[in-house]
């Protein structure tokens, strides 16, 4: 099974239908996406690469983007997505550890990425233009998609994505999220390297329109008008991105009536924050619970319960086809309402880690992920993330889940963001540590006041550190191992 053989299928359907657009202007129809897909594989095959051969795509949000991921499969080959905010020393770590033959960049990443062949460049006219080549035997276990993990917790390791993972998840997407066809549009304003260039794939598999905004990034006041240009508008966003839309004064005065739904992942959504969004854009939201190891599908957060109201605390339950369960750490089940690992299974679980037996063991023992999150599962299977296992605090004896202060904190009016994290304490163990991002007028005794309010007094941060904002990665995730080492 070839994913390259969806957008050819929705070519010959559709020929004439638009496929990729760059602002509010089409740029390519299926036709002429699928003639350059065949013809750049053609003009890859001519470079040397043989099949399995690894590509990386050090490249920012463009409708080229999809142009040479499509190639790349069309020509038998695993596309490496690297996302385009990465230091030059991540880029060279990257491709040299996935050994990719050769790397696509977008202008400004050339001195990045020495050898890289820039999509502005003659070369890569000169591979574009070479007779279509049919697309390779493929199958459905061969790799498609190797995805770096942020490496937030050591050097990334390349998660191997095979055409049936890929496939899945594209299917499950149809079968939780959206039915979707020609007039619907997806727009890109997260990094296409990650879930945003994922979910491209079922609209292009469905002969929508892909959009990229002409900023190449996330722009509030952009994201608003292209809503209001294009038909059944999609987007994933990261729940800062959400926040962020919603502090947008753009906002109060958008014409939301195209609007589909925002997927939201990567991190939890704070029930405040959900309200808020649902308030500002109706039901029309979907929480999706992945890692790049499953991508983009574990659980899912439907509309129905945004509508209620209900379950806003959990991030839904088991996608079509997956199972999830919450094990203790020999991996036995545990029951409703109790705290563990959260494992799971299904056909869109990676095939291991690239290159790395020994943590591809350790990740896919049983047979089941172990995604290395906590939490628990309702008797309703809903699923509520407590914590990262890295980032629970153990005080006195004591497990206490970050998340569940957060929650609180953030019931504050005056409280924009936070994130809180343990430091050693000689006696406890480790004690609380809430870092804040105010939007208004409020001090630790105040904050102190709604903790124990809410939450038990063990728990109650013991220091309020107020910055101007949270260091995060290039996925907006907050890095709780930079907060732990500011003085």
């Amino acid at each position: 099974m070839n994913m390259a053989l969806l957008l050819h299928a929705a070519a010959r359907r559709l020929p004439d239908a638009p496929a990729l657009a760059l602002g509010a202007r089409t740029v390519s129809t299926y036709r002429e996406l699928s003639a350059r897909v065949a013809a750049l594989a053609a003009g890859l095959r001519r470079r040397g690469l043989a099949s399995g051969d690894r590509v990386g795509l050090a490249m920012k949000n463009c409708p080229e983007y999809y142009e040479i991921l499509f190639a790349c499969w069309h020509a038998g080959l695993a596309a490496v997505p690297i996302n385009a905010k990465l230091h030059p020393k991540e880029f060279a770590y990257v491709v040299q550890d996935s050994g990719a033959q050769l790397s696509f960049v977008t202008p400004g990443l050339e001195a990045a990425v020495p050898g890289g062949v820039s999509i502005a460049s003659a070369e890569f006219r000169r591979l574009r233009a070479g007779d279509p080549i049919p697309p390779a035997e493929t199958g459905a276990d061969e790799l498609a998609w190797l995805f770096y993990t942020s490496g937030t917790t050591g050097v990334p390791k390349g998660a191997m994505l095979t055409h049936r993972n890929v496939l899945f998840a594209t299917l499950a997407y149809f079968a939780d999220i959206d039915r979707l066809g020609p007039g619907d549009s997806i727009l890109h304003a997260a990094p296409m390297s990650h879930g945003s260039g994922f979910y491209g794939i079922p609209h292009l598999a469905a002969g929508a329109l892909n959009v990229i905004p002409e900023s190449g990034g996330f722009e509030p006041d952009e994201i608003f008008a292209l809503i209001a240009a294009h038909g059944g508008v999609s987007f994933f966003a990261a729940p800062t991105m959400v926040v962020r839309l919603m502090a947008s004064p753009a906002a109060g005065r958008a014409d939301l009536a195209n609007l589909r739904t925002i997927i939201y992942g990567g991190a939890p959504m704070y029930v405040a924050d959900a309200g808020r969004a649902i308030d500002l854009f109706g039901p029309r939201l979907y929480q999706l619970y992945g890692q790049g190891e499953s991508p983009m599908t574990i659980t899912g957060l439907p509309a129905a319960d945004h509508a209620a109201r209900r379950n806003l605390e959990s991030c839904g339950f088991a996608r079509t086809g997956v199972e999830v369960r919450v094990a203790d750490d020999e991996d036995r089940s545990l029951p409703p309402g109790e705290v563990g690992e959260i494992l799971t299974r299904s056909e869109c679980v990676m095939a291991g880690y690239w290159h790395n037996q020994e943590a591809s063991a350790r990740a896919l023992r049983g047979g089941w992920l172990h995604t290395g999150d906590v939490g628990s599962l309702d008797a309703a299977g809903y699923l509520t993330i407590r914590d990262r296992s890295k980032d629970m605090i153990i005080s006195g004896g004591s497990n206490i889940y970050p998340r569940e202060i957060e929650e609180v904190l953030l019931r504050h009016p005056a409280v924009a963001e936070c994130s809180v994290v343990g430091r050693p304490h000689p006696e406890w163990g480790e004690e609380v540590v809430a870092f804040v991002v105010r939007r208004g007028a409020v001090g630790a005794q105040e904050l102190d006041a709604l903790c124990l309010e809410h939450i038990a007094r063990f728990k109650r941060p013991r220091e309020y550190r107020f910055v101007d904002s949270l260091p995060k990665n290039n996925y907006g995730k907050v890095l709780k191992t930079e907060l732990r080492r500011m003085p």
